[in-house]
C-alpha cells in the first residue's frame, strides 16, 4: 500500500472557522480512508499575529470534533534552525539572491527578477529563490487536475522576508519533508502557491508530495470565509452539528439521522463513505449548501 502521511496546518490567529473545518475534515477523512496518518502542524511563524491562547483553543476545538493528531503537534516557531539550514544550503548552491523590493514594488504582478544581479535599493532585503525564467512547473492535483505554470508567471518566490521572518513557502516545504508527509489535502486558495513549493522542494533535493486542493468556503458576498461571526459561532456548535455541516459542504451527503449519532460514529461513517470524486473540479463552495445555524 502507498504510504500516506497527511497534515492539517491552521494558523493560530483566531478561532477555527468554517473554511478551516472543511480543510481539517477533508484532510482527516482522506488520510483515514487510505489507512494513513494525520498530523496537526501549527503555522505560527508570524508571532506578532498569534493571539494568546489561540493555539490551545484550536487544538481543543479539533479534539471536540474527534480530530486528533497521530503524532505530537509541530509548531513552526520552534523550527527556525531547520529553516535557516535550508537557506544556508540554497545559498551555498548559488540559488538564492538578495532583493530590496517592497510589496509596493511588486504589487503589479509576478516578480520580474529586478534584483537578480543585486539589490536595487538600500535598506533591508529579502531572500528569493532564483528560477530559470524560461522554465516551467507542472504537477497533478487529485481534485483540480493537471496544473502547469511558467516560471515567469510564478515569479521568484521569497524564502525569507525583508523583516527577517522565514516565509511560509520555505517553512511548509521543509516541514513536510521532516515529517515525511506524502499527501497534502488543503484549500484551493493555496493552489497558486503550490508551484513555488514544488520548485523549492526540488531545489532542496526533497521528495515530491501528492496534492489535493479542496474547495474554498466563500461567504454570501463571494469572499473567502475566515475570521468572521461564522468563525466565532463554530466553536459553540454541538460537535455533531459542526461535523454534519462540514460533510455537507464536502458534498458527502450524510443521512440526516446521522446527526443524532456520536462524534465517533459520524467520523466512522464519513471515513467509510468518503468520496473525494464529488469534489473534482470544484474550487469554491458556499455555506448556504447546509444549515449550520450561524
Amino acid at each position: 500500500m502507498t504510504t500516506y502521511r497527511g497534515r492539517f496546518a491552521p494558523s493560530p490567529t483566531g478561532r477555527l472557522h468554517l473554511g478551516s473545518l472543511v480543510a481539517a475534515l477533508g484532510s482527516y477523512l482522506d488520510a483515514r480512508r487510505h489507512q494513513g496518518q494525520w498530523l496537526i502542524r501549527i503555522e505560527d511563524l508570524d508571532t506578532a499575529r498569534v493571539l494568546p491562547g489561540a493555539t490551545n483553543e484550536l487544538i481543543s476545538t479539533l479534539a471536540r470534533l474527534g480530530l486528533h493528531s497521530d503524532e505530537p503537534i509541530l509548531l513552526q516557531s520552534q523550527r527556525i534552525s531547520a529553516y535557516q539550514a535550508a537557506l544556508d544550503h540554497l545559498d551555498a548552491a548559488g540559488t538564492l539572491y538578495r532583493c530590496s523590493c517592497s510589496r509596493a514594488d511588486t504589487a503589479a504582478g509576478p516578480y520580474t527578477g529586478r534584483c537578480r544581479n543585486g539589490p536595487t535599493g538600500a535598506g533591508p532585503y529579502s531572500l528569493r529563490l532564483r528560477l530559470d525564467p524560461d522554465g516551467e512547473c507542472g504537477f497533478f492535483d487529485r481534485l483540480q487536475g493537471a496544473q502547469r505554470h511558467t516560471h515567469r508567471a510564478l515569479g521568484d518566490p521569497i524564502l525569507r522576508r525583508r523583516d527577517g521572518q522565514i516565509a511560509y513557502q520555505l517553512a511548509v516545504v521543509v516541514d513536510d519533508a521532516a515529517q515525511g508527509i506524502t499527501d497534502v489535502v488543503r484549500g484551493a486558495d493555496l493552489l497558486p502557491a503550490t508551484g513555488w513549493q514544488v520548485k523549492i522542494a526540488a531545489a532542496l533535493g526533497l521528495p515530491p508530495v501528492r496534492y489535493a486542493h479542496l474547495p474554498v468556503v466563500l461567504d454570501a458576498n463571494g469572499s473567502k470565509l475566515s475570521k468572521s461571526r461564522s468563525a466565532a459561532a463554530l466553536a459553540e456548535l454541538p460537535p455533531a452539528q459542526a461535523l454534519m455541516g462540514g460533510l455537507a459542504l464536502l458534498r458527502q451527503n450524510p443521512p440526516p439521522q446521522l446527526g443524532k449519532a456520536s462524534v465517533e460514529e459520524i467520523l466512522a461513517w464519513a471515513v467509510t463513505h468518503w468520496r473525494p470524486e464529488a469534489l473534482e473540479g470544484v474550487a469554491e463552495i458556499h455555506p448556504s449548501q447546509c444549515d449550520l445555524g450561524l
